[in-house]
């Protein structure tokens, strides 16, 4: 689906930059230090959704099944870090 997308994180939660998890020509340079989430969603069914009126849900227009899910990454000089992983950050360890 087009929404929803990644975001990057810092001072604010929901800020730039914005990641598209489909085919664009939206091109974003990667530098060490930038965090951002990557926040995919599959359907069983057609792409389209839509957000409902509470502004978060968000639901397939056909009304097929579908699953999102989010990790957050660092990007580091020696290439990116998750920081949701829970076998690396140890606050997520007892979710395993």
């Amino acid at each position: 689906t087009h929404i929803p997308s990644g975001h990057g994180v810092g001072r604010s939660f929901h800020m730039l930059p914005f990641v598209q998890h489909f085919r664009n020509t939206t091109r974003l340079t990667l530098t060490e230090g930038m965090v951002f989430t990557i926040e995919p969603m599959f359907t069983a069914g057609k792409q389209y959704t839509k957000v409902c009126d509470d502004q978060w849900t968000v639901v397939t227009l056909d009304g097929s099944l579908a699953a999102q899910y989010e990790h957050m990454v660092r990007i580091t000089s020696n290439g990116v870090e998750v920081l949701t992983d829970s076998e690396t950050a140890p606050e997520f360890s007892d979710l395993q």
